[in-house]
């Protein structure tokens, strides 16, 4: 089956329901306080980003990395960068677009797969913005290979990914509808490690596919190709996501620079 279609149905659907977290438009007032220097972005659920990882935005060309949703795209256009929106969902994208008209920003939008970035040059940004996604794509390793690339000589990854621990123990048990017995090997894929049952029940709901990426492919995977990683923190996921906050970390927050 085609991942990046799938996908892609799948959060034009959670969109276009309105109901996920990363779905829910920028306010007038956070807009307004991004333009006065006070701005708050997300690459896991509850943690802002450090002010140090972000520096001063204005006039810098900023690539918002599966950032659709209306929340952190706008944002960055508010305070002042040249923001170009890339997503593989229509929906997410719209949403973008209308907080973008509705506070008369000027952002670029491009639909298209995070792990394929050939639709811009070599060099052509200072930032990449990517709040947790990769844990749609099979391959982080490419991701982490088109982000380099595109980046300028000094610029910053900051990205947002997935606990691998957190695809142990299956979906049911993140609803808290099962105990929290670990279940799945790792790396953990919908496609090979749900029976053909489960994985046609995920299909029949229009849930996005998942991926679990191992530590090596998700930080090794940086560094072996030249990133520096220069911040890193870890996060909770919603409480209503997943029991296992109470037990541990279930994301973290990367920020790796190109060397230049």
């Amino acid at each position: 089956m085609d991942i990046v279609e799938h996908n892609r149905d799948a959060w034009n659907a959670e969109a276009e329901e309105g109901d996920s977290p990363w779905s829910q438009p920028a306010s007038r007032t956070a807009i307004e306080r991004a333009r006065g220097g006070e701005l708050s972005l997300i690459l896991t659920p509850n943690k802002c980003v450090p002010d140090s990882w972000l520096g001063a935005l204005k006039n810098k060309d900023v690539l918002g990395l599966a950032s659709g949703g209306g929340q952190q795209v706008p944002l960055m256009a508010a305070a002042g960068a040249r923001v170009t929106s890339f997503d593989n969902s229509d929906a997410q994208l719209e949403l973008d677009r209308k907080v973008a008209e509705r506070e008369q920003l000027e952002i670029t939008f491009k639909r298209g797969d995070m792990a394929d970035l050939s639709a811009f040059d070599d060099a052509s940004f200072d930032m990449i913005f990517n709040p947790a996604s990769t844990c749609f794509v099979a391959d982080v390793r490419q991701v982490w290979l088109e982000c380099i690339r595109v980046l300028r000589p000094g610029g910053r990854l900051m990205t947002g990914v997935m606990n691998p621990a957190y695809y142990l123990f299956g979906k049911d048990a993140h609803d808290g509808k099962a105990a929290l017995v670990a279940k799945y090997s790792l790396p953990y894929a919908d496609l090979t490690s749900l029976d053909d049952a489960e994985l046609a029940a995920l299909r029949k709901k229009r849930w996005p596919l998942e991926f679990s990426h191992t530590l090596e492919d998700l930080i090794g995977g940086q560094t072996d190709i030249g990133f520096q990683i220069v911040g890193f923190y870890e996060d909770k996921w919603s409480d209503e996501a997943t029991p296992l906050n109470a037990l541990m970390s279930t994301a973290m927050a990367i920020c790796a620079r190109k060397p230049g």
